[in-house]
């Protein structure tokens, strides 16, 4: 209890950090936004009114605890630039940026684990050599090159998807999902690329210690080993990895939604900064921050039930 209790206080407070971080450095950048709601030709008296109305003309601190009461009773605000409630339009978009990246941890999860057992298991030969080279390859290139290359191959050439025609989920759920392959997929390789580089390295720092060769001298196959034993140890800093590579696969799903024009959290986010739209900016990265911190806290508690020295130490 002790243990779920300090990574729970732990979260909290990390959250806590976030949401001051957030709305102190979104409240300091430059730029006006009821400038940019009104206009140039706006009068000062008309600019004073609505910095009223929106609670610009309190000071930070009044401002910042008006915003953090609401964010606890589940009201985040109304939006500047679309004048609805930030909840609102979180909750129009989030099913999109959850379902990318579900799909996009799925894929990266499916084929790193069986590449990077592929590389290890055949270090040193040319099939070895050319899954590194592969990975080298795939770990340099961004997953918005992916998407642009993706659009032009699959959406262009190859016509699997139609570049652009984007299938409302509540609509077409089935092809809501086929359309999100690919955008999955885009952020997922330069992921799929690093997990499968760090399980190899596992595997392999593995295979020198003293149970394994205590192990072969037993008799026990090398297939035995490989998955009775050694993946369970190597498993564990790569489920780290994992909890750290949600932020990745959140970050690098803003640009992606841009290339293939998906209606999520990317492009509204994207937006909301250049209209300094101030609540919905800081309700997204904190929605952001949440996940990933809780992705952290689950791979903590995952760890913890594979590897039973953690519990020891707890």
């Amino acid at each position: 209890m002790k243990f779920f209790a300090k990574k729970i206080a732990a979260l909290l407070f990390t959250m806590f950090l976030v949401s001051i971080l957030t709305f102190i450095a979104f409240n300091l950048i430059p730029g006006d936004p009821v400038q940019l709601m009104l206009g140039t030709n706006a009068t000062p008296q008309s600019l004073a009114e609505m910095r009223s109305q929106l609670g610009l003309d309190r000071s930070l601190p009044e401002r910042y605890a008006a915003w953090a009461v609401g964010l606890l009773h589940g009201d985040m605000g109304t939006s500047i630039q679309y004048s609805r409630p930030v909840s609102s339009l979180l909750w129009e978009r989030l099913p999109v940026t959850a379902w990318l990246a579900v799909l996009s941890l799925l894929l990266i999860f499916l084929c790193s684990v069986p590449v990077g057992i592929l590389s290890a298991r055949t270090n040193g030969t040319p099939v070895g050599k050319f899954l590194d080279s592969l990975t080298m390859l795939n770990l340099s290139l961004p997953g918005y090159f992916f998407g642009i290359l993706f659009v032009w191959v699959f959406g262009v050439l190859l016509r699997c998807f139609v570049p652009g025609g984007y299938v409302d989920w509540r609509e077409d759920f089935g092809g809501f999902l086929r359309f999100l392959f690919f955008p999955a997929a885009a952020v997922a390789v330069p992921n799929i690329a690093t997990a499968a580089k760090f399980l190899r390295s596992s595997v392999l720092a593995e295979l020198d210690c003293d149970y394994v060769r205590t192990a072969l001298g037993k008799g026990c196959g090398r297939s035995a080993i490989l998955y009775k034993h050694i993946l369970k140890n190597a498993s564990i800093p790569v489920i780290t990895l994992f909890g750290m590579m949600t932020a990745e696969v959140f970050s690098g799903s803003i640009i992606v939604e841009q290339v293939f024009s998906l209606p999520g959290i990317g492009r509204l986010l994207i937006s909301s900064v250049s209209a300094r739209d101030f609540p919905l900016i800081e309700s997204l990265v904190v929605y952001i921050a949440f996940f990933v911190v809780v992705a952290n806290f689950l791979a903590d508690v995952l760890i913890r039930c594979v590897d039973p020295r953690m519990r020891e130490k707890a």
